[in-house]
């Protein structure tokens, strides 16, 4: 499984970004999918979630101003971020979870991350 983020950069804040997550080597639409964020000296955190039927959650920070999405037929997933703020600054991860039921369980599946810097 491969995952490759896009899509990161300099903004200013309260710009917009959009950051997509390419995957290949899995069956996309049956994968719930997500993104997390690493702060330099923070722990990763869970930014968004998308299951494989399209239900989302969000964490208090991002909600209102995020939005994941997802296309199955590109075997893309989306996040799209409006009114950035400096606490955004991070490297944005793409996951992937492959459910392979109760015997092996799910695996994680992870890209290499992508920068997001907000500037004042």
């Amino acid at each position: 499984v491969q995952l490759v983020e896009s899509g990161g950069g300099l903004v200013q804040a309260g710009g917009s970004l959009r950051l997509s997550c390419a995957a290949s080597g899995t069956i996309f639409s049956r994968n719930a999918m997500a993104w997390y964020r690493q702060a330099p000296g923070k722990e990763r955190e869970l930014v968004a979630h998308i299951t494989s039927e399209g239900a989302t959650n969000y964490a208090d920070s991002v909600k209102g101003r995020f939005t994941i999405s997802r296309d199955n037929a590109k075997s893309t997933m989306y996040l799209q971020m409006n009114s950035l703020k400096l606490e955004d600054t991070a490297v944005y991860y793409c996951n992937a979870v492959e459910d392979h039921g109760s015997r092996i369980g799910q695996i994680d599946y992870w890209g290499q991350g992508t920068q997001v810097t907000v500037s004042s």
